[in-house]
């Protein structure tokens, strides 16, 4: 198994400093899950390349009670999956931790960097690297009849701070293979969240990682993912995914099902009310019939992870003109909301105290008063079917309350009929016979005044 890191950063050489490992040295290390050898196929002031090779026993890999003969048979030597992480982690720990006795500024300083690795399961590569700013050039292996097996010969180039790149690496390298060849415990979720720390939580498939990476373990999950919203600002919301592994997340299905209310009323120019994160932004900046997006949220740290998510500073002119990010709170009245076709709230009002209810109400259904209202929140009802979930207790610590269909559907309509407005209620999600959908949403229609 064997993984190749090179840099052209002048001088190139610099790279054993970085590393702790001396260019003209090859030394061997002992892993848990074989001996590691890092050596150095070329180093000079123009160009450095290390390269870690693991020599994985494929019988040691399988002795012991429970094996069988059709084990012996599989991939584990050569693939790179957890087995070379744990040879990464193990080898290149101080690097991975950013450390740098001798060229401390340069351990924080992008560099370009190109990784190869010969043999690698490559269906996700893109969509998992892509977003961290590296390129991939993939190279599919074909199998013995001409078709292309599910692995590739992949290289992985970008400019990058090379303890960030180790870190990717250690993390979606089994994300890609899909399986660990250890039991996974919950150490795994403090492995994950040091590992991820600062870009795991801003990565658009960061519920895809950390379902992967944690073997689809759902408490494992859950814990991963409520730990990430409470330090990296993942929207509250998205934690309703560590269910299961879907293959449209219930967030996605909630986003598609409002954009597709949005789509049925006409609605052009759209106030998301309470956008947290900026998920739902996103999904209507990539519709053109949405020609205005105004995004308001009371906590400034939620508008600049939004900001950073959206790519606002790289984002074009003409993208960037349909977008409003502002800061206000939906508990006051606030006339520059007023005039827009339709308003979201999306898993917004659990958030507020009860009292705080009518104030809301009035911001939006008086003074901004949009021909179209779109709310969603969770059903409490479906709250028996989350099995991590505590009798009781409430899908997020920041929630307030969570409605039952009844009492959803009494405020809703308590709402329309002191506001002019016609209400209508849908599912969203896997509906249970007897308990619902996970997400009620109502749909509010103004009347004609």
């Amino acid at each position: 198994m064997l993984l190749t890191l090179t840099t052209t950063h002048r001088p190139a050489t610099d790279l054993g400093h970085l590393l702790h490992k001396h260019p003209d040295r090859a030394q061997s290390f002992s892993t848990s899950a074989g001996p590691a050898h890092v050596f150095y196929p070329r180093a000079d002031e123009e160009e450095c390349t290390v390269a870690l090779l693991l020599e994985v026993d494929p019988v040691g890999l399988v002795r012991g009670p429970g094996s069988t003969l059709t084990q012996y048979v599989n991939d584990r030597p050569y693939v790179a999956g957890s087995l070379l992480t744990v040879a990464l982690g193990t080898v290149f720990r101080t690097a991975m931790n950013g450390r740098s006795r001798t060229r401390e500024e340069l351990a924080a300083t992008p560099i370009p960097l190109s990784v190869r690795i010969p043999v690698l399961p490559h269906r996700l590569v893109e969509q998992l690297f892509a977003p961290l700013g590296w390129s991939a050039a993939i190279t599919p292996i074909p199998l013995g009849d001409g078709e292309d097996s599910r692995y590739a010969d992949v290289t992985l180039t970008g400019t990058l701070v090379l303890s960030d790149a180790l870190k990717h690496l250690y993390v979606l390298l089994p994300v890609l293979d899909g399986s660990k060849h250890y039991y996974v415990s919950e150490d795994e979720v403090d492995k994950l969240l040091r590992a991820g720390e600062g870009w795991l939580g801003a990565h658009p498939e960061r519920e895809l990682i950390t379902t992967r990476y944690l073997a689809r373990r759902r408490p494992l999950v859950r814990s991963a993912l409520s730990r990430l919203a409470d330090v990296e600002g993942v929207e509250p919301e998205e934690l309703d995914n560590a269910l299961d592994e879907p293959r449209v997340s219930l967030a996605a299905q909630r986003r598609d099902a409002l954009v597709a209310q949005l789509k049925e009323a006409g609605a052009r120019r759209v106030l998301d009310l309470g956008c947290g994160g900026g998920a739902l932004v996103r999904a209507l900046l990539a519709d053109p019939s949405f020609t205005e997006v105004h995004a308001v949220d009371v906590s400034a740290r939620a508008l600049q992870v939004a900001a950073r998510k959206l790519g606002l500073e790289r984002m074009g002119d003409r993208q960037r003109e349909r977008l409003t990010l502002r800061q206000s709170s939906l508990t006051y009245a606030d006339p520059e909301l007023a005039g827009y076709d339709a308003a979201v709230l999306m898993e917004v009002v659990e958030h507020l105290d009860p009292s705080r209810l009518p104030a809301l109400e009035n911001s939006v259904f008086a003074v901004a008063r949009p021909r179209t209202v779109l709310v969603t929140t969770p059903n409490a009802e479906c709250n028996a079917l989350f099995e991590t979930l505590p009798a009781g207790q409430f899908r997020h610590a920041d929630h307030r309350f969570e409605w039952t269909r009844a009492e959803f559907r009494a405020w809703g309509d308590g709402v329309a009929a002191r506001r002019g407005y016609t209400a209508r209620y849908l599912p969203v999600g896997p509906e249970d016979a007897a308990l619902g959908a996970p997400t009620q949403l109502a749909v509010f229609t103004l009347g004609d005044d």
